[in-house]
């Protein structure tokens, strides 16, 4: 279970280092292989671990090929789709292509989303949550069959 965000800096070499209290976890389930790509919906990346990235990548391989919107969506994730290992100290290098599509520089954010971690520029991080807090209210619990009868 991948949650909270967690502030972290990117190194020169552009590695960052995942929370100690996943380190472990990720090398039993999945010997440290994680895969990052594209978020084609924010500017962010997103980093799976290879057992959960081979479910999008079998849900990906269902989609038509000569489908316009479909071949898209596997030209963007898979294209941008890198295989990351954990090294010895819990870091992975982040490839210069994916840190420049979402901005990443010194500060980023690691936020954990369950079966996956986002990985923000600082900066774009706290917009972003700014402007959830603002659409939250406007939108409301009904946007959503789901979120009706959503409670904490």
């Amino acid at each position: 279970m991948l949650r909270g965000a967690h502030a972290i800096s990117l190194d020169s070499k552009g590695r960052l280092a995942i929370p100690t209290r996943y380190r472990e976890p990720l090398r039993d389930e999945c010997d440290g292989s994680l895969v990052c790509t594209i978020d084609i919906s924010h500017p962010c990346l997103l980093l799976y671990p290879l057992n959960e990235w081979e479910l999008v990548e079998k849900t990906l391989r269902s989609l038509s090929s000569t489908h316009p919107q479909e071949r898209r969506l596997q030209r963007l994730l898979l294209g941008h789709a890198a295989e990351c290992e954990l090294d010895g100290n819990g870091r992975f290098l982040v490839p210069a292509p994916l840190r420049q599509h979402a901005g990443l520089d010194k500060k980023i954010m690691l936020v954990g989303q369950l079966n996956r971690f986002e990985i923000w520029s600082e900066a774009r991080w706290q917009q972003q949550i700014n402007d959830d807090l603002q659409a939250l209210p406007d939108e409301g619990w009904d946007s959503s069959e789901r979120l009706r009868d959503f409670s904490l």
